[in-house]
């Protein structure tokens, strides 16, 4: 597919630009700029950079309007909607996304990652009211003038009705004939006695909490017909306060729109993104944004932004690509887009949307306008509706231009390879491949290729490829059918549930065919286990670090025990470990959800504190589970948790003694394994070698494989590097996934051993970026600059590393380029500002430069 994001054709210089800017920006400017750093990292897909971004925006805007989104959008990335117990309008703590602290306008930048002071009522409703008895001796002593309605006179202060607004003070103190009468007839506007009242009333206390939100509403209309400013505002925030659900929201925009009562408006908007996906599914909440009058409306209130139907639009696509909804809320984000990477993101996704829905033409048309605002990654777009359309030429040749115009990078033959054939095309896919390995299509075409002429295993050879570095259900399901066609239906069924696991809703065969029923056809092929026996191939499996396997036997375990909130736990923690980081939070959350007891749920609790960024919320959490009941899992995160730092030899010390403690409580051996060998790591910091070598040893005899890493390290540091090496060459046998393996053996051999094994983790998981490194300072050594510049630039190219753009930047330093050393220097520092070596590295390169024009 088209990808509906922003893809500069130079990502590092426009990260660069990006850091420059916000350095220099207005304080009022930051937030938006930070929401575009956001669409232009979606493309990476890494859920830690895209939450900095919005937790930055978030802290940088100062608008009610801004606050609400943003924090609702940051609950959304969070997947809060999952997690059982919890109502949109809870309060996680945090002033970042405390519902009440969205509704002050300006904030704090030093308190801004405090917790909340979210306060109950605690005023007596005694207190906060008038007694009626004093309300009536009010007005008997002091009023001075009579408004008549039918046949009712409500007495009032003339002095203080004038005070409420412009015209009353025209009408009742100017030169108006209203000003020499002491009764005036108020019968033909349309207000009722028990409103002219509460405005009498109000004007004496300038309060509106006496009154029924009914009468509240009457007000916010007069005042807003009257130019009452004071008083509107004090209806509008009390109105807020009764917004709590989506049935307050209903009934209470509509008056909130019409008398533009902007804080009115802005709960019941914070109500419905918090219930965001669901709100997406009400055809009354759709109104609401969709139409463009719609809009307009929301305009007049203060409430329509780029950034809230930008909001809107992701949502709508995750959800439903083509349908109604998406384009319109799409159409609406077109007309609110200011800036030209607005415009460019709109119109591209547009035209994403309308090539989804087969519309050719109208794609064509939306890609091209977003080309016209300087997207050039829309021109693919324009090439695929063309060919569509039947233009094959012109879509190749189209392509054709663009990677002659520009520096090349992977999608561009990717794209060029749909209009080519034969070896042509193969040609361009290899090129793809090459230039970026994350490409997908690639591997699954030259797949289908082999398959087509029945060389089936070279076929999944082929996909394995992708697979052991980027799990992909699509990628998966193909594996699939590849399996099912050499009738090896135990491995089909492994890949499925996989499949399931990342995405439990997928479709098979083009949509027609769920996981579930091919599930069901296959288990008549496949001999099943009892849930004993799935225990035992779990602990094979994750022995072999077969991820994947154990993804499935879970899968498998989970379908006759669905309530197990630890096999949920489990999913979690080989989803992180295959990088699939929104799928681990949404089986985090069901663990969570399907908690037995309360010292568990604070566990898992912690743990999506812990994953989401707060650290001393998820310490709170492992405590107050520890408190309640020693276990395992407590320690184990309390361990974790304040590992995740630089720790004082005292505080190490804690660490190891909460990990042994965790070992001594009741545990399984799979995380028996991963405490022994977290335990071995802390005696290695602490020179501990004989008692890390013993927990490695232990770790071993419970068949966790990992541990001859750690055994490697101590040997290594006793000056045993024969053994170090062998220990390593054990864990490639073993281990299914071994690219970190290799890539750790490399360090105990000679420098051609080391390029050997290094080449090997390159090949089989090109993410990892240690061996980019490490090649490019061998060429660095050899004083082979260009060379060393380029094999970073590889990597870069496709991911965009603060420590390999870190490295570069000291490269282009060391000969004297300065410009592209500063370029990445403020690209990294983009991806991570607090970055200590980066921001020492930039401060000097720059110094240098100021120095060399000087």
């Amino acid at each position: 597919t088209i990808e509906p994001h922003l893809k500069p054709i130079q990502l590092v210089e426009t990260l660069a630009d990006l850091y420059r800017r916000l350095g220099t920006c207005l304080e009022s400017e930051k937030s938006l700029i930070c929401i575009e750093q956001y669409s232009i990292l979606s493309s990476l897909g890494d859920p830690k950079l895209l939450r900095r971004c919005l937790r930055a925006a978030r802290q940088h805007a100062f608008d009610v309007h801004s606050k609400v989104v943003l924090s609702a959008l940051l609950r959304y990335e969070r997947r809060e909607d999952e997690h059982d117990g919890i109502s949109p309008m809870d309060c996680s703590s945090f002033i970042l996304e405390c519902p009440k602290a969205t509704l002050e306008s300006g904030c704090d930048l030093n308190s801004i990652y405090d917790h909340c002071k979210c306060y109950q009522e605690c005023t007596n409703s005694a207190d906060a009211q008038i007694s009626k008895e004093d309300e009536l001796l009010t007005l008997e002593e002091d009023s001075d003038i009579s408004f008549c309605v039918g046949n009712e006179e409500i007495d009032c202060v003339r002095s203080k009705i004038a005070a409420l607004s412009t015209p009353f003070k025209a009408m009742l103190c100017g030169s108006f004939i209203e000003s020499k009468r002491s009764k005036i007839d108020f019968s033909q506007n349309g207000i009722s006695v028990e409103l002219m009242k509460a405005v009498d009333l109000y004007s004496r206390t300038k309060r509106v909490d006496m009154f029924s939100p009914k009468i509240v509403l009457e007000l916010l209309s007069f005042a807003e017909r009257f130019c009452c400013e004071e008083m509107k505002s004090a209806c509008d925030i009390h109105l807020a306060t009764f917004v709590n659900c989506m049935e307050d929201v209903l009934v209470l925009i509509e008056y909130g729109l019409e008398d533009r009562a902007n804080v009115l408006v802005a709960s019941c908007l914070q109500v419905l993104l918090r219930e965001l996906p669901s709100s997406l599914h009400s055809p009354k909440v759709m109104r609401i944004f969709c139409s463009s009058e719609a809009r307009e409306r929301l305009a007049s209130a203060g409430h329509a932004s780029f950034l809230l139907y930008y909001f809107l639009s992701q949502v709508a696509m995750e959800e439903d690509k083509v349908s109604n909804t998406t384009v319109m809320l799409l159409e609406r984000l077109k007309e609110c887009a200011t800036l030209k990477w607005q415009k460019a993101l709109a119109l591209h996704q547009l035209g994403c949307v309308w090539l989804e829905r087969l519309e050719y033409k109208s794609a064509q048309c939306y890609f091209e306008a977003a080309t016209e605002a300087g997207h050039v990654y829309s021109l693919a777009g324009i090439a695929r509706s063309r060919y569509k359309q039947g233009e094959q030429h012109s879509a190749y040749k189209l392509m054709n231009t663009l990677i002659s115009e520009y520096k090349a990078v992977g999608w561009m033959y990717q794209e060029r390879s749909l209009y080519n054939t034969g070896e042509n095309k193969i040609a361009d896919l290899n090129t793809a491949t090459e230039l970026d390995p994350t490409l997908s299509f690639p591997y699954k075409y030259r797949a289908v290729s082999k398959a087509e002429k029945k060389q089936t295993k070279d076929a999944i050879s082929e996909i394995d490829r992708i697979i052991q570095f980027k799990l992909a259900p699509d990628c998966l399901e193909l594996r699939a059918w590849f399996f099912i066609a050499i009738e090896d239906y135990g491995s089909a069924l492994r890949d499925i549930r996989a499949m399931l696991t990342l995405e439990p809703s997928y479709k098979m065969f083009n949509v027609r065919l769920s996981g579930d029923d091919l599930i069901d056809l296959l288990n008549h092929k496949v001999q099943q286990g009892s849930q004993a026996d799935c225990w035992l191939q779990l602990c094979d499996q994750w022995s072999s670090i077969d991820d994947i396997g154990s993804l499935a036997i879970i899968h498998q375990m989970l379908v006759n025990d669905p309530w197990k909130s630890l096999l949920r736990f489990r999913q979690s923690l080989l989803l992180l470990r295959l990088n699939c980081k929104k799928a681990a939070m949404r089986c985090l959350q069901l663990a969570c959800n399907l908690s037995s007891s309360e010292h568990e749920k604070l566990i898992y609790e912690g743990w999506i504190l812990y994953d989401t960024g707060h650290r001393e919320e998820a310490l709170a959490k492992a405590e107050k589970s520890i408190l309640i009941q020693r276990s395992f899992e407590a320690f184990f995160l309390k361990a974790y948790t304040l590992s995740d730092s630089n720790l004082d030899p005292e505080s190490s010390s804690y660490v190891i003694e909460l990990l042994e403690e965790a070992i001594r409580c009741p545990s399984d051996g799979l995380r028996k394994g991963q405490a022994l060998n977290n335990l071995g790591s802390k005696y290695v910091a602490s020179g501990k070698l004989d008692q890390a070598a013993n927990c490695y040893m232990n770790a071993l005899d419970i068949k966790h494989t990992k541990a001859h890493q750690g055994l490697a390290r101590v040997y290594s540091l006793r000056n045993q590097q024969k053994a170090a090496y062998a220990e390593l060459s054990k864990l490639i046998e073993k281990a299914y996934n071994n690219a970190s393996a290799y890539e750790n053996r490399s360090e105990y051999c000679d420098s051609e051993m080391a390029k050997n094994d290094l080449n090997m983790a390159t090949e089989l998981d090109p993410l990892r970026t240690y061996p980019y490194s490490y090649r490019a300072a061998v060429l660095m050594d050899d004083q082979k600059e260009t060379e060393a510049i380029e094999e970073l630039s590889k990597a870069i190219a496709f991911k965009p590393d603060l420590q390999m753009l870190h490295l570069r930047a000291a490269f282009y330093e060391s000969i004297g380029n300065l410009n592209s050393a500063l370029c990445d220097c403020e690209a990294a520092l983009c991806l991570e500002p607090d970055h200590i070596d980066t921001l020492d590295l930039y401060n000097r390169v720059r110094d240098q430069a100021i120095h060399a024009q000087q």
